[in-house]
């Protein structure tokens, strides 16, 4: 039986993602609505860019896969998933002499990190008067957009194609090993930027393993900011838990990991679940992690 791992995470942070700016102005990048609202946000290649980093910082994951070919930049021809966990996760393209493009689909799929919160055109103003005075010269002045927010994103991962790539197949071990080092990743994920680390670890998320690879919840999020605190709408996450595909209902398998004092309904939404499928954030990461180990030692 197929099987697919699906998480949509929500997390706090300031000013994760900066575009290409204008004169002196850093822009954050954003999405406009039609309701007026803008969202700032991460791109799915600025997670993935933290997603490696970490792991090779904590799992030496094989980062030397890179070569320059006719002025562009990609993967080496003779590397494979084999030797590169980002490759077996991530996907490549790649040009071999006589062969053309080679290409593999991304095994986990990631989303945009969109901010919950509209963005409401924040600014700081630097200036370099430290260095300036030094030498006795005039600063140099610049602005840059702020915004402090949560922020949400879902990963998918299609636990069949792990480790699976034409004649290469690794072992269940092998498998399960990179996607408890990809789970554990997002667990503790940072961001390092403009002399700021960001913490990107999940303070909530809902999602599991289920019989087909598909981010249930994501669109699912919505934060409701009234009275001065912060609460998720129950509703729209139960619209995703009530879809049925085969004789499942999604909340038969679905788990959540729940930070306390974050939200002010934490109570409506413990309640979604039957108390066996909410954890602490934690608590959550264990459980996959136990699960995923699991499923690979029974598909051995």
């Amino acid at each position: 039986m197929s099987k697919g791992l699906t998480l949509t995470i929500i997390f706090q942070a300031n000013s994760l993602n900066y575009g290409e700016g204008m004169g002196n102005v850093s822009e954050l990048k954003k999405l406009s609505r039609s309701n007026g609202h803008t969202y700032t946000f991460a791109s799915r290649q600025c997670l993935r860019y933290d997603i490696v980093r970490l792991g090779n910082e904590l799992f030496n994951w094989n980062l030397q896969t890179v070569v320059k070919n006719n002025k562009t930049i990609q993967f080496r021809p003779d590397a494979s998933i084999r030797e590169s966990e980002e490759m077996d996760l991530f996907g490549y393209m790649k040009t071999v002499k006589t062969v053309g493009s080679i290409t593999r689909e991304a095994v986990a799929r990631l989303t945009h990190a969109i901010s919950l919160e509209p963005y409401r055109s924040d600014m700081d103003f630097l200036n370099n008067m430290g260095l300036a005075r030094r030498i006795d010269e005039d600063n140099n002045l610049a602005n840059i957009e702020q915004h402090f927010s949560f922020y949400t994103y879902t990963v998918t991962i299609d636990l069949d194609r792990i480790g699976e790539d034409k004649e290469i197949s690794l072992s269940s071990q092998e498998k399960a090993q990179r996607v408890t080092q990809l789970l554990t990743i997002l667990n503790l994920l940072n961001r390092n930027i403009r002399g700021r680390q960001e913490n990107l670890s999940p303070l909530f998320l809902i999602g599991g393993m289920y019989d087909i690879a598909n981010p249930f919840f994501y669109g699912r999020v919505k934060l409701d900011s009234k009275n001065g605190g912060f609460a998720l709408s129950p509703s729209l996450l139960h619209s995703a838990l009530e879809k049925k595909y085969g004789a499942f209902t999604v909340m038969d398998q679905t788990h959540m990991g729940l930070t306390k004092e974050v939200f002010d309904n934490e109570e409506e939404l413990t309640h979604l679940l039957p108390e066996g499928q909410v954890h602490t954030v934690q608590g959550m990461f264990d459980f996959l992690i136990d699960e995923v180990n699991r499923y690979f030692v029974v598909n051995e």
